[in-house]
């Protein structure tokens, strides 16, 4: 093999290792940045929720817990949400279940 064949080639390896390189520093840059946005990085007091908030949350939990009880056969009847969309099974179906 010449030398400038083996010059040529050298540089080709070079040059397709930095290409791979950078290919790579590109693709953990964009996933580092799409991870980054996923993330709050407000910080400070304004993201934190206050006590009256949290207080204010707990109670309209506690008002809709004691509204769900009130309701008659809360937990015996659940609905179907398919149903409409879903057609009857038979009678044979039926008895299998």
């Amino acid at each position: 093999m010449r030398r400038e064949d083996a010059e040529s080639l050298c540089s080709w390896y070079k040059a397709k290792m930095l290409r791979k390189t950078i290919h790579a520093t590109l693709i953990v840059i964009l996933t580092t940045g799409a991870a980054s946005a996923q993330t709050n990085l407000k910080g400070g007091e304004n993201s934190l929720r206050t006590e009256q908030e949290k207080k204010n949350d707990r109670d309209i939990d506690r008002a809709y817990q004691s509204t769900i009880k009130r309701l008659p056969n809360a937990e015996k009847t659940k609905p179907d949400p398919w149903g409409d969309v879903r057609p009857a099974l038979p009678a044979a179906a039926k008895n299998k279940q």
